[in-house]
């Protein structure tokens, strides 16, 4: 992508503040966002209330629908089996589809970004969501169910790439707190979707194919906003000709590709930086994917009741609403996450062990420390934002990281699918989980350094 023909530039007047320790409260964020001038992913110049809101309320609601596709299919993954036929090692194929889906679709959301604009591209990620929540019920068989699983994943896949991007565009001294803000409401809906899941399907008469596609209802409201966000850009008013170059600050947008980012010593095959980003992501992914896609059944196989299951995925789930807010505005006041990154992981290693030894006795508690370790997201998020000094920076990191890293989740929720299967019991895979935890602290600790893959440019030069 580094290679391709540079586009427009943006300019930002005045130059927005950077990072600082002291980021402003939540109740800050809703003021009024960076002015920008009018460009391919630009709205223009909007400094209302009005755009800030309409932006703020596209981002959470976008947010609640990035995991109900997957938490709601989690809790009723048994009878979905049953209903279409399929093995354990076949529903490890339909738990490992969210990750290669971000994965390739991850890969694409740059270029739509630079040819439509990343509002553009969230507002069809919507719509792929919504579309996809509503024909997968009416699947007959594996085929069609995981084709329509595709078509929402893509959706999601798209919008997790370009959400660090919108944060950093239009909110460049608040990421802390608007990667909070967003991650807490993913939490949310992936809690939400994993509480409710069961009892909506039996209040609605127990067909899971009526449980699954209730949420098409919630993807649906997520795309008003974005529909108006879009048509507001192409109202916007054209760039300011008497826009002083003594103050203006040439700074690359998401949906251009900049100066310094197609230059070779930004290449992020070569740094250390985003191969770390990439693996932490990745193997946080493959206990997130798996948790959401086996934990129930886990549980389940203990003795626990189908319903309580979906309700410690829940707590599993819900853990990240607080501390998605919390953990982001603390990483961006920390020179090095690497602290975080060790006791997210201690959590979780905690969990498994008790997991595996007694797994129905301290199901609860399991549960809490279980939903601590996987806020490994939300600061994989915030570090994404911060290793880079630019916004065309970080719309290549959040690709790179984010694709590379669901591509290494792949085969973690096929291996579990297929050591239940050929084990009858989750124990081994619990111990597979564990396992992943060991790499993914190291790989954090790397990420977490303070520096910017343009820093390591330098380096190399």
């Amino acid at each position: 992508m580094s290679d391709e023909p540079q586009t427009q530039i943006q300019q930002i007047q005045p130059p927005p503040p950077p990072q600082t320790p002291g980021s402003p409260a939540l109740t800050k964020s809703l003021g009024p966002a960076p002015s920008v001038t009018a460009s391919a992913d630009s709205p223009g110049p909007r400094t209302g209330v009005w755009f800030t809101r309409l932006l703020v309320a596209g981002l959470v609601l976008a947010a609640l629908n990035l995991r109900p596709a997957i938490t709601s299919l989690g809790a009723l993954l048994e009878e979905v089996r049953d209903g279409l036929h399929m093995s354990g090692s076949v529903a490890g194929v339909l738990t490992s589809v969210p990750p290669f889906c971000f994965a390739v679709f991850g890969f694409a959301a740059p270029r739509l970004a630079r040819r439509f604009g990343p509002g553009a591209v969230v507002c069809a990620g919507m719509v792929a969501i919504t579309a996809g929540l509503l024909i997968r019920p009416l699947a007959g068989g594996t085929a069609g169910f995981l084709a329509a699983s595709a078509v929402a994943l893509m959706g999601i896949a798209v919008s997790n790439v370009l959400m660090p991007v919108i944060v950093k565009r239009y909110f460049p001294d608040r990421v802390g707190t608007m990667t909070g803000l967003y991650s807490m409401a993913l939490a949310l809906g992936t809690a939400l979707a994993a509480a409710v899941t069961v009892p909506m399907t039996e209040a609605l008469g127990g067909s899971w194919r009526t449980g699954l596609g209730v949420w098409a209802v919630l993807a649906a409201l997520a795309v008003l906003p974005w529909l108006g966000l879009v048509r507001e850009r192409g109202t916007s008013a054209p760039p300011s000709p008497s826009s002083s170059p003594s103050h203006a600050a040439t700074v690359p947008g998401p949906a251009q590709a900049s100066v310094s980012a197609s230059t070779p010593g930004l290449r992020l095959g070569r740094s250390r930086t985003a191969w770390a980003l990439a693996c932490f992501f990745g193997l946080q992914a493959t206990g997130a994917y798996i948790t959401m896609g086996w934990m129930p059944q886990i549980f389940r196989d203990a003795g626990i009741s189908a319903g309580t299951a979906g309700l410690l995925l829940a707590v599993i789930m819900v853990m990240g609403v607080p501390l998605a807010f919390v953990i982001p505005r603390t990483a961006a006041r920390m020179k090095h996450q690497g602290p975080i990154v060790i006791a997210l992981g201690l959590c979780g290693l905690s969990a498994y062990a008790g997991l595996y030894l007694a797994p129905a006795e301290g199901a609860w508690v399991w549960a809490v420390l279980l939903g601590i370790s996987n806020c490994s997201f939300p600061l994989a998020l915030t570090m994404i934002g911060m290793r880079s000094r630019t916004g065309a920076g970080v719309v290549r990191l959040s690709a790179f990281a984010q694709s590379t890293g669901y591509l290494i989740s792949i085969p973690g929720p096929l291996l579990v699918g297929v050591l239940y299967q050929h084990t009858g019991g989750p124990g081994l895979p619990i111990a597979l989980m564990a396992t992943f935890l060991l790499p993914q602290m190291v790989a954090g600790i790397v990420a977490g350094r303070d520096r910017t893959i343009e820093d390591e440019a330098r380096m190399r030069d």
